[in-house]
């Protein structure tokens, strides 16, 4: 997967197209992630200690990986990911569009 935590990602389908949001976690064995404002649920929560209130609390649910793109901080448009090496001989991430360094 081209998607780390922390990244800046626009969905691609689905309900929530066209939205934006950081990367919160991935789950590289389903090949998911859950974005910060996208995929809303709803969730039914239980008091599991004296004095804590139960209820009903918006949580964001996960999407898969092909749903979203990274968006390149330079262009700021929603792009592929390439890979090149540095001077290091380091592999970095690179932006298809612009060639900026991700």
């Amino acid at each position: 997967m081209n998607i780390k935590k922390g990244d800046t990602v626009e969905v691609l389908s689905g309900n929530d197209k066209g939205k934006t949001g950081e990367v919160l976690e991935v789950i590289p064995k389903t090949e998911k992630v859950i974005v910060k404002g996208v995929n809303i649920r709803k969730k039914h929560v239980k008091p599991r200690k004296q004095g804590e209130e139960g209820g009903i609390i918006s949580v964001e649910g996960a999407i898969h990986s092909a749903k979203v793109n990274v968006v390149c901080s330079k262009c700021k448009k929603a792009t592929r990911i390439g890979y090149e090496e540095d001077k290091n001989g380091n592999k970095v991430r690179v932006c298809k569009k612009c060639g900026a360094k991700i």
